[in-house]
């Protein structure tokens, strides 16, 4: 989503290329540069001023090293501006009380239902007993989608589909909780098209009655700046505790991450991309810096790994590499633990460069269904020794995945060259490395 901040910010760093000093001169126009970037990204016009008078007043106050020319202290001091802008540290939820109460917020197409998965799934995963509860007594597809969510990721769902007492049905879920040994409760409260006095009474009885450790404000990042208005009027009555942003994929220019902070002085706690359950992440606004500026976030990048990382698995592959025997099966396998990780194009973000190089281009999360759907038409003796596979079994296959035939034959050129590649490497004495080497695009 800071596809376009980044590029003019890197266009405003590049008016100090072969400067020698910084000047009273090449820093205001530098600053200026940043300032148009910021409110093109839809950034508060107040906050934009305030984060580039800083920037300004420290870059003139600082000498250049020999070592370090002007563009990168300006860099440097953008990058520690834009993270304090952010909220400087990273803030975790609190899980207080038994249980803990969790309080969803939001206007109505925020994201509010799928974020309470996607929180559920989270704190599951930290090996919390975790209950959600549908609280939206007005949207009528709203519990069947909470039930929806919690099925995929394995929590269980509280629902009173013919009570309309939102607070009752809170009271109830936490006795419920309290009598089967749920440690964190998940309310998904209702919302609307726009704030109004009775969503906010409702939500303001449910935050009074029930007490929550944390109330959590989701808002939709593409509605722009209208998001950081909507955040102040909801923290102005409720006094939530932090802000989720959800579609942080999307073709928006990013001005809430950066203004939303500074406005309502409540953190960033969590960042949501994409519909994957797994698409949600604890947000660190350094990270987030390092990412506008085009210099990755590989911190969260191997985090996301070691995630999808099945230890005993790995230890499982690496004998099966040394000995030669990797097939299609353990491939397959493969593709499923690089899904897991996230949104392709976000991921590749979190190399330093790629955002640029990545600018304008497309990458479809659905790039591995061919893959999958041609190992998928395979027998298990064909995954296990894809040699066997002639000339009717390639039109079998064909046929069943419904992909061509020279893209089966290209994938099976493919894996064999990536197996030639691993018996090289054993040779080499290279086997214990072999599985970090494997590239899953088949490139």
């Amino acid at each position: 989503m800071f596809d376009n901040l980044s590029f003019k910010l890197e266009k405003a760093f590049q008016t100090l290329k072969g400067q020698g000093s910084i000047t009273e001169i090449n820093v205001a126009s530098t600053v200026k540069e940043i300032r148009k970037a910021l409110i093109d990204a839809d950034v508060n016009f107040k906050v934009a001023k305030e984060v580039t008078d800083e920037i300004r007043q420290k870059a003139l106050g600082q000498d250049v090293l020999t070592a370090i020319s002007p563009g990168q202290l300006l860099i440097k001091i953008t990058n520690d501006e834009l993270t304090e802008l952010m909220g400087g540290t990273s803030e975790d939820i609190r899980i207080e009380g038994s249980p803990a109460i969790i309080l969803i917020a939001g206007l109505q197409g925020s994201g509010k239902t799928t974020f309470s998965g996607k929180l559920a799934n989270y704190l599951k995963k930290q090996g919390r007993q975790v209950l959600l509860v549908a609280c939206d007594i007005y949207r009528p597809a709203a519990i069947d989608q909470l039930k929806v969510l919690g099925e995929q990721v394995g929590v269980e769902v509280y629902a009173e589909p013919e009570n309309k007492d939102a607070v009752k049905i809170a009271k109830a879920a936490i006795e419920y909780a309290k009598k089967n040994n749920h440690r964190v409760v998940i309310v998904d409260t209702a919302g609307r098209l726009a704030v109004d006095e009775e969503m906010m009474n409702e939500i303001a009885r449910l935050k009074e009655a029930l007490k929550p450790a944390e109330t959590l404000f989701v808002v939709d990042s593409m509605t722009g700046q209208d998001a950081v208005n909507t955040a102040k009027a909801f923290n102005d009555r409720l006094d939530f505790n932090g802000v989720v942003l959800t579609k942080l994929d999307g073709d928006s220019r990013g001005g809430a991450a950066l203004s939303i902070r500074r406005v309502v002085e409540k953190p960033i706690k969590f960042i949501s991309t994409g519909e994957k359950m797994e698409a949600l992440d604890r947000f660190y606004p350094d990270r987030m810096a390092s990412r506008i500026l085009g210099m990755g976030d590989v911190i969260s990048l191997v985090e996301k790994a070691q995630m999808a990382y099945d230890e005993d698995e790995a230890k499982r592959l690496s004998k099966k590499i040394r000995k030669n025997q990797f097939d299609f099966n353990d491939f397959l396998q493969q593709l499923q633990q690089v899904k897991k990780m996230g949104n392709m194009k976000d991921l590749l973000g979190m190399i330093p460069g790629m955002g640029k190089a990545m600018k304008g281009v497309d990458i479809d999360d659905n790039s591995f269904k061919p893959i999958e759907a041609i190992i998928r038409s395979m027998t298990m003796e064909e995954r296990e020794n894809p040699e066997i596979i002639n000339g009717s079994r390639k039109n079998r296959i064909s046929k069943g995945s419904g992909r061509t035939v020279q893209e089966v034959n290209n994938l099976l050129k493919q894996f064999s060259d990536m197996r030639k590649l691993m018996k090289t490497m054993n040779k080499m004495g290279g086997g214990k490395r072999a599985l970090s080497s494997l590239n899953p695009f088949g490139k």
